[in-house]
């Protein structure tokens, strides 16, 4: 796998600079971009680990914080982490930086601004994998998605799951709805988190790219 490089995208959006970290295993690796959930960042164990998998497959991975250090500290109530119109621009900004197509993995609150900017760039953005997402709180009808969207909803997470059945009942994308028997929201239970990195493997393998392991 390739060593992780940290990188910075000046001026994105509102923020003085945007943090992340990306693998690339050659320089025409499709690159799968990371939106994280409230609370978390590019250090997130679980989003690193599915990343880890990608990287094995042969994909570039890029996790981003889409929040600066300073506005962390001074979001004591969250407003900036749950506010997805603003995290929907960030994931346009970083997709413009990037200045190439690519595939989007969203996790939870992450998930919802990875759908709007993936609506809202449908020549920039060739696949979505949505881990335990909140679709309900994207930006922007859904039905303007045209990236195929996979959505994976833990079994033993029946909110979240409703919400999901319903979002895809909206979809006109390619679109499939994957349930992890007896996971929870964060997929902590055994085997629950492979089930999710073989799943977006798959599905950008198939909508993005088909890379070798071994190049």
């Amino acid at each position: 796998m390739a060593e992780p490089e940290q990188v910075s995208l000046p001026a994105v959006h509102g923020a003085s600079a945007l943090t992340g970290d990306l693998a690339l295993p050659h320089d025409e690796a499709p690159l799968v971009i990371f939106a994280h959930g409230s609370g978390s960042s590019r250090h997130s164990e679980r989003n690193r680990w599915v990343a880890a998998r990608l990287q094995e497959a042969g994909f570039g991975t890029l996790l981003m914080d889409l929040l600066t250090d300073e506005e962390c500290e001074r979001d004591a109530h969250g407003e900036m982490r749950f506010n997805i119109p603003l995290l929907t621009v960030r994931v346009l900004g970083v997709l413009d930086w990037w200045g190439r197509p690519a595939g989007l993995f969203g996790a939870s609150t992450g998930a919802a601004a990875a759908l709007g900017a993936a609506a809202r760039r449908p020549d920039g953005v060739r696949a979505v994998v949505s881990r335990g997402g909140r679709p309900d709180l994207a930006t922007g009808p859904l039905a303007e998605l045209r990236a195929p969207t996979l959505l994976i909803v833990g079994g033993a997470d029946p909110e979240v799951l409703e919400l999901n059945r319903r979002a895809a009942a909206g979809l006109t994308a390619p679109h499939e709805l994957h349930v992890v028997d007896g996971a929870t929201h964060l997929f902590e239970e055994p085997g629950a988190l492979d089930r999710v990195a073989g799943e977006a493997c798959e599905w950008f393998t198939a909508h993005l790219a088909a890379p070798s392991p071994s190049r």
